[in-house]
């Protein structure tokens, strides 16, 4: 029975054609897995800023993890897996609806036009038109700016960068003259968790992230009950089902219940603001998911030695597809943006080659549904120190920008420099674009404009003048 029933995953998925077998897939499924869980925990803190509970964004990323994950294994067999991707949690919440001032049920709305549009431009081929309507310096420089956005996120959630009324933000005092004793701890435990993550990392060991996060909780209340006076943990366990009860009384259809009435933004901001800052916000949910799909795809494909014969990534289409169902299916559970994780390379180093190691993934973020109550002790200042290793990480694309042309070092320092400064990745992509436009026609090279830049320049820049 046995050697029938993996004949048939065999048959299936092609683990042996492949050059790989199962047990090989199954530690790859493992490794994925445990190199990208954080985000379960991750994204459930982030999004109680936007006043979401911590057990409804848990349980509404892990079911979107799940088929995300199923997808992509079944429909590209890729040994690659999805949840809500970082940078497009911190777009949802920070700047559309603590930004723009939009409800999280009208936030969803932006996320489900995002996965329609990106089923659409892909079943029709207008995919590869936008992505090349972007110009090179701009969308290399994207994952650089997120990368930055999120990092600053989560110093500034470890209280480590604090508000400061003459220059913006500051970095707070870690002076024990000054400052008790239990301020500076959680501080301390962000930077000592992010420098054991980078070490472990150095070392290549298995989930780094993962074990980083458990290692500050572990050492955020170790410290706390030995040497912080009256320091409380405020540790409950509920049962993990209440968690689902909150999943289906504050996300699950709530972009259907709640998201379609702008009434509330309308009133604020008018209707043809309202109408604007839709389009060219749900653009950039689309862009950004698919520029950073597209990259993650390739940049694992390769390092498996994966790619065709002519250096694509087999099944693209397919891939893309499961990303863009995956990310409607993220906006009904009540999540942001879904794409495929960079922490999927770990998988695939490990010698994953097919789908079989996504089922794999997808089977322990089902089981991981349960241990919500688990997930709920870890400590902020644990997850900060995801935030911002994910943050270096995304920087590695800068290497590839010539910073000695102008017309691409202007473009794409705007673009990486603005999404922090200002708190919003769309603004970051607008003047990267608008300033690529400036200096192409100034500089006499106005064909190198494509007709589609143009026009997705044209909407940031109504935007702008519009609706800021």
């Amino acid at each position: 029975m046995a050697n029938t029933q993996i004949s048939s995953l065999d048959k299936r998925f092609g683990y042996t054609a492949a050059g790989s077998n199962l047990r090989t897939e199954i530690m790859a499924g493992i490794t994925t897995f445990f190199a990208m869980v954080y985000i379960l925990m991750v994204n459930a803190n982030m999004f109680t800023a936007a006043g979401v509970s911590y057990g409804a964004i848990y349980i509404a990323t892990a079911i979107s993890a799940v088929v995300g994950t199923v997808c992509i294994g079944l429909l590209a067999n890729l040994p690659l897996a999805q949840a809500s991707g970082m940078g497009l949690n911190a777009f949802f919440v920070f700047t559309c609806v603590l930004g723009f001032g939009m409800s999280y049920a009208n936030a969803l709305v932006l996320v489900l036009f995002d996965g329609i549009l990106f089923i659409v431009l892909t079943v029709t081929g207008l995919r590869k038109m936008i992505f090349q309507a972007i110009p090179q310096a701009v969308r290399i420089a994207i994952p650089a700016g997120i990368g930055l956005f999120i990092a600053f996120l989560g110093l500034q959630n470890a209280d480590i960068v604090i508000p400061d009324s003459s220059t913006g933000v500051t970095l707070a005092s870690f002076n024990l003259l000054t400052n008790s004793w239990g301020a500076i701890m959680p501080m301390l435990v962000t930077i000592l968790a992010l420098l054991a993550i980078a070490v472990m990392a150095h070392k290549n060991v298995k989930g780094a992230v993962l074990l980083g996060i458990v290692g500050g909780a572990v050492l955020y209340y170790v410290l706390g009950f030995l040497t912080v006076s009256g320091f409380s943990a405020g540790i409950t366990m509920s049962s993990p089902f209440a968690a689902f009860g909150e999943f289906f009384n504050e996300a699950f259809l709530t972009v259907f219940t709640k998201g379609f009435n702008f009434s509330a933004y309308i009133a604020a901001h008018g209707g043809a603001n309202t109408v604007l800052v839709i389009v060219t916000t749900a653009l950039a949910f689309c862009m950004v998911d698919m520029f950073d799909t597209m990259g993650t795809l390739y940049g694992a494909c390769a390092r498996g030695n994966m790619l065709t014969k002519d250096g694509e990534v087999p099944n693209m289409d397919k891939a893309m597809m499961a990303d863009a169902i995956a990310t409607t299916v993220g906006a009904v559970c009540g999540t942001s943006t879904v794409t495929t994780f960079v922490e999927s390379s770990a998988g695939v180093a490990e010698g994953g080659r097919t789908g079989m190691a996504a089922m794999v993934t997808a089977v322990l973020f089902f089981i991981a549904m349960f241990l919500s109550p688990i997930a709920q002790l870890i400590p902020g200042c644990a997850t900060a120190a995801a935030l911002v290793y994910v943050g270096v990480l995304m920087m590695a694309c800068v290497k590839n920008i010539d910073w000695t042309d102008i017309e691409v070092a202007v473009p794409a320092f705007l673009t990486a420099a603005l999404m922090p400064f200002t708190y919003n990745i769309s603004y970051g992509i607008a003047f990267g674009l608008i300033s690529y436009v400036i200096i192409k026609v100034c500089t006499g090279k106005v064909k190198d404009v494509s007709v589609p830049t143009w026009v997705i320049t044209a909407l940031f820049l109504l935007m702008l003048f519009l609706t800021h």
